[in-house]
């Protein structure tokens, strides 16, 4: 959690829960369950109480910090806050009382951007449809977002578009095949990436391609933020004039 961050789509991370659990492949290298390891080891407090090993890891364990709540609030220069870089807001495990006091927060820290990212939208979509008294279609500075992989989970966009926002995104990342089913329609930005480590799983150019020309025919903004390889950040194969779209939406 910092008021800057290494992630190329944003400028902060706010992370007023952490800890998760392993839904679809996606997450198989998650880099939060590496990193809640090494943050336990170091004896860093939020990260003491392992999760379950079977979808979960050491220090990993889904946890609320309801002393971090206020954390946006501190901040005076406006920023694009991505919420729970090492968590997923709508875990089932998350009370709903919960999710409710971070949009409260996000409601009064209107000088922030909050960009929100779950693999759970159909959570999601039912919680900001039981609470449409927070009016969340009105607040311009939260984006809702979701995370796709794979063709067989683009299903999750449907939720999302079926979810109130002033902004719709869709994180294809790490990309691991092509999206020739996905459904832009209602969706204000793209994010593409692929996956980095040693073990990691190869992204081809040609799925990127794909994305980008969907993207312009749907009126989406497209950010692409990495190759797959080793290391991440690396350009890798992506021709110059892909590497270089990085539109945040209008």
């Amino acid at each position: 959690m910092s008021d800057k961050s290494g992630i190329s789509w944003t400028d902060a991370t706010w992370n007023p829960t952490t800890g998760c659990d392993r839904v679809s492949p996606g997450c198989a290298h998650c880099y939060a369950l590496d990193l809640a390891a090494r943050l336990k080891k170091m004896g860093a407090p939020a990260y003491q109480n392992d999760g379950d090993p079977r979808t979960s890891g050491p220090g990993f364990s889904l946890a609320l910090h309801p002393d971090r709540l206020d954390l946006p609030l501190r901040w005076q220069k406006p920023r694009r806050v991505f919420v729970n870089s090492m968590s997923d807001l709508f875990h089932p495990l998350v009370p709903s009382s919960f999710i409710r006091r971070v949009f409260v927060t996000m409601d009064r820290a209107d000088r922030h951007t909050f960009q929100v990212l779950t693999k759970r939208p159909e959570r999601m979509r039912a919680w900001v449809a039981a609470n449409n008294e927070l009016t969340v279609p009105t607040l311009p500075n939260v984006w809702l977002g979701t995370s796709i992989e794979n063709d067989r989970f683009v299903g999750r966009a449907d939720d999302l578009r079926a979810t109130q926002a002033a902004v719709r995104f869709v994180s294809a990342e790490p990309l691991l095949g092509p999206l020739p089913s996905l459904d832009l329609t209602g969706i204000g930005w793209l994010i593409v990436g692929g996956e980095s480590g040693p073990d990691h799983r190869p992204m081809d150019p040609g799925w990127v391609v794909e994305l980008v020309a969907k993207a312009a025919a749907a009126g989406t903004a497209v950010w692409i933020k990495q190759d797959s390889g080793p290391r991440s950040g690396q350009q890798g194969r992506l021709a110059d004039d892909l590497w270089a779209r990085k539109e945040y939406p209008r």
